[in-house]
C-alpha cells in the first residue's frame, strides 16, 4: 500500500506546490482547504482527494481526515501547512484579528494535529510536519503577531517531539525563508492606525525596504522538496531551512549575539 499525506492550506502556495509534487512521487495526497469548490488543478489528478478543512473549524477537520482515511485507508504524514501573516503596530489591531492570528497558526495547528494523533498511535507510525519559518527563530519590524506564532510553532514542535516518540512517531519543522506565494496578499493582514504619529516612520521605511529586503524569493517547490525530504529522509532531525536565504539567515541568527543580529535588522531597514 502507498502512503498517504494529509496537507492544509493547499489551495497555492507552499501547500499547493507540496501537494503536486508528492503525487507526483507516488503518494496519495488529501489536499485540504477552505474553498474546494474553486480548485481545479488537483482535482483531476489520481490517488489526490480534496476536501474541505477550515483550521478555524472542528468538525471539518474530523470530517477531512476522516475522509481522507476511508479513501486511502491511512494517513502517514501530516503538513500542517494553513496559515497566514499578521503586521503592523500592536495598538493598530483589533482584538478580533489578534484572536484569528492565532487561531489559525498555532491553535487550529494544533486541532488538526490532535485530530490526526489517535490515527498515529493506532498504527505507531506517523510524522507531523509543521510549517514554521524563518520567522519562528529571528524577527522583522512590526511581526510582534506573525512572529510570535511562529516562535509558538517551534515551541510546540519540539516539545511535542518527545511525546510523539512514545508512539512511533516524528515531528519536522520547516522554516522557510522569503517565498514567491500569495503572502502579500490574501495571505497578509496589515494593521495601520494612521492617527498614531509615531508609529508612521517605521511603517514607511518598512514598505519601502520589503522589497529590497527580500529580494531572494524561493519558489514555493523549493519548500515542497524540503518537506518530501523531511519525511522520506529516515532520520530524527527535526528543523529544515527552505531557501538560500533561510540558510543565510538563520546561520547568521544562531552565531550573532541579539544586539549585533537586531542592529543588522535595523540597518537592513534603514531605522
Amino acid at each position: 500500500m502507498g502512503k498517504t499525506v494529509l496537507i492544509t492550506g493547499a489551495s497555492s502556495g507552499i501547500g499547493k506546490a507540496a501537494a503536486l509534487y508528492f503525487q507526483e512521487k507516488g503518494w496519495s495526497v488529501i489536499a485540504t482547504m477552505r474553498t474546494p469548490e474553486k480548485e481545479e488543478e488537483l482535482t483531476i489528478l489520481d490517488r489526490v482527494l480534496v476536501e474541505k478543512l477550515d483550521v478555524t473549524d472542528q468538525d471539518s477537520i474530523n470530517k477531512a481526515v476522516c475522509a481522507g482515511i476511508e479513501s486511502f485507508g491511512r494517513i502517514d504524514v501530516l503538513v500542517n501547512n494553513a496559515g497566514y501573516g499578521a503586521y503592523g503596530p500592536l495598538e493598530a489591531f483589533p482584538r478580533e484579528n489578534i484572536v484569528r492570528q492565532f487561531n489559525t497558526n498555532v491553535i487550529g495547528l494544533l486541532d488538526v494535529t490532535r485530530a490526526i494523533l489517535p490515527y498515529f498511535r493506532k498504527q505507531k507510525s506517523g510524522i507531523v510536519v509543521n510549517i514554521s519559518s524563518i520567522g519562528g527563530k529571528m524577527t522583522f519590524p512590526l511581526g510582534a503577531l506573525y512572529h510570535g506564532t511562529k516562535f509558538a510553532v517551534e515551541g510546540i514542535s519540539e516539545a511535542l517531539n518527545y511525546e510523539l516518540e512514545q508512539i512511533g512517531c516524528k515531528v519536522k519543522i520547516v522554516e522557510p525563508g522569503a517565498i514567491a506565494t500569495d503572502f502579500g496578499g490574501r495571505s497578509f493582514d496589515f494593521q495601520n492606525d494612521e492617527t498614531i504619529a509615531e508609529y508612521q516612520e517605521i511603517i514607511g521605511k518598512l514598505m519601502k525596504s520589503f522589497e529590497t529586503v527580500f529580494n531572494r524569493h524561493s519558489e514555493p517547490i523549493v519548500v515542497a522538496r524540503v518537506i518530501y525530504d523531511a519525511v522520506t529522509d529516515g532520520t530524527n532531525r527535526l528543523r529544515y531551512a527552505a531557501g538560500e536565504d533561510a540558510v543565510e539567515l538563520l546561520g547568521s541568527r544562531k552565531k550573532l549575539d541579539d544586539d549585533s543580529f537586531i542592529g543588522g535588522i535595523k540597518a537592513q531597514f534603514g531605522l
